[in-house]
């Protein structure tokens, strides 16, 4: 089966690289040079556990190709994802500018040798699936392989209604729909709905072993060919990769097949409800704070409750990343969009927003005062197992103290090159280690809950520190261990 995916992202460059190991043939586009010669040399522009050791073998087998060439692309391929960015505006719409150049760009490429399945892999609001069927129309109808095929429909149309007596009226309008059954877009393309659920850091096994996946299409040829497409995938009968072991019982992934409209709602909802849980858990943890509860037991024993559950009750500085905030401020939007106010979303942000400030009230608390002290960031990147700094509470905590008139040091072991990068004026002092991060440090802060973070040597971190002060935005340590190690101890919730 011959896969066209549009932009090499998270999403894109896994779901292509992916599906190539499973044999599909692939060409992954983007119009990043930079970033497709990367590929092209088996190099992964993202870092994603196991990713580069799966392209590098899709090139090697010469299924995966990458490509800047997305009119060769689409003509080469039977089903054709959307895999670009739709980031935020500032109301909390998304920006679907990419959306609508990649579906307008696939009408003018489509050649009508065989009939394409377009499918929205990237998040976007609900009726999306109709505007882009609308879009990838009005580029068909700039394709001159299309108007040449529609012109002598209509000519044979007209040809046969002249030789004919029958009336316009009855017969006449169901000949017209059989002669131009040639020229028909459903011919050409039909567009379907296959959203996303994969975890940065853990998207490689998200692909392969997935809680479900959802399928939403008008018509059921898109439906099957996008089982077929699967078919490894659900009945779990491929070879399992080096880098992601299949869990233990898994021996067939569920498929949900709906309408376009309820496949593009099941993800905003997914994501919606992981964020409010989260949430939910950090206003518990406050909560806890000031009745003298510990977050940690409290978790341990609603979250044992079948009806709830563990996932996602982890308390901390809030959530981050690409997806949560961006996804929960569009549903938000396209409620509003409908007259509906959804109160409990809007409380779900407002809670991560402030729960990012926590840790600098705490080290207030410990401190008195901020400016003048040196203050140390475990951490930058928004969770751990990625470089990716898209709404990463580190980064706000960071302008917060600087703007506080604090020295800020900062060390990820993943994401400080990247940081640099994307944050030039950012005032941060970045650090090769935890050693060098501690040193002169009048306070460290643990923000990404890296498995490096949760071994510290405390006693060597001590002794490079002006004080011994550590706040735990993550909750990820003793707190018994720190404070026997001799520092004062700040978690959240704790």
């Amino acid at each position: 089966m011959d896969v066209c995916v549009v932009g090499t992202g998270y999403v894109g460059l896994v779901t292509g690289t992916c599906l190539s190991y499973l044999g599909r043939n692939v060409i992954c586009v983007d119009i990043d040079e930079r970033k497709i010669n990367m590929l092209l040399e088996g190099k992964s522009p993202i870092y994603e556990p196991g990713l580069d050791q799966l392209i590098q073998m899709g090139i090697t087998r010469g299924n995966l190709r990458f490509s800047t060439n997305l009119a060769d692309s689409v003509r080469a391929s039977e089903i054709i994802f959307i895999a670009v960015g739709t980031p935020p505006q500032a109301s909390g719409k998304a920006d679907l500018s990419y959306v609508k150049a990649v579906a307008q760009a696939i009408g003018r490429s489509l050649d009508g040798e065989r009939r394409r399945v377009v499918v929205n892999k990237s998040t976007v609001p609900i009726g999306s699936g109709n505007w882009v069927e609308m879009l990838v129309r009005e580029g068909l109808n700039e394709n001159p392989v299309y108007t040449e095929k529609l012109a002598k429909s209509s000519a044979t149309q007209t040809s046969n209604t002249s030789n004919t007596s029958t009336s316009t009226q009855g017969g006449a309008g169901g000949s017209i729909s059989r002669k131009l059954n040639g020229a028909r877009p459903d011919q050409f393309f039909l567009v379907a709905s296959n959203p996303e659920f994969l975890r940065e850091g853990a998207a490689i096994s998200d692909t392969f072993y997935p809680d479900r996946i959802v399928i939403g299409a008008t018509d059921s040829y898109a439906t099957e060919r996008l089982r077929a497409l699967y078919t490894p995938i659900i009945e779990q009968n491929f070879s399992v990769p080096p880098s992601a072991p299949r869990p233990a019982g898994l021996s067939a992934v569920p498929v949900v097949t709906t309408d376009l409209a309820s496949a593009e709602m099941i993800k905003y909802a997914a994501n919606a409800f992981l964020a409010t849980k989260i949430s939910f858990a950090n206003e518990i943890a406050n909560i806890c704070e000031r009745v003298g509860a510990d977050i940690k037991e409290v978790v341990r024993g609603f979250g044992l409750d079948s009806r709830i559950g563990p996932k996602f009750l982890n308390a901390g500085v809030g959530w981050g990343g690409s997806c949560f905030g961006k996804d929960v401020s569009a549903l938000i939007d396209i409620a509003r969009e409908y007259g509906y106010e959804p109160a409990l979303l809007k409380s779900a942000v407002d809670v991560n927003k402030k729960q990012r400030l926590i840790p600098v009230q705490k080290l207030q608390e410990v401190l008195k005062i901020i400016k003048g002290k040196t203050i140390g960031l475990l951490g930058l990147a928004f969770k751990p197992e990625t470089d990716d700094l898209r709404d990463a509470p580190a980064l706000e905590i960071a302008r917060q103290l600087i703007e506080m008139g604090a020295r800020v040091k900062a060390y990820d072991p993943i994401a400080n090159e990247a940081c640099k990068a994307q944050n030039p004026d950012l005032k941060l002092e970045y650090s090769d280690d935890i050693i060098a991060l501690s040193e002169d440090c009048d306070a460290l802060v643990i923000v990404t809950e890296w498995e490096e973070f949760q071994h510290l040597d405390l006693e060597k971190i001590g002794q490079e520190m002006n004080s011994r002060i550590l706040i735990d935005g993550r909750n990820i340590l003793s707190k018994a261990i720190v404070e026997a190690a001799g520092f004062t101890y700040r978690g959240i919730g704790r």
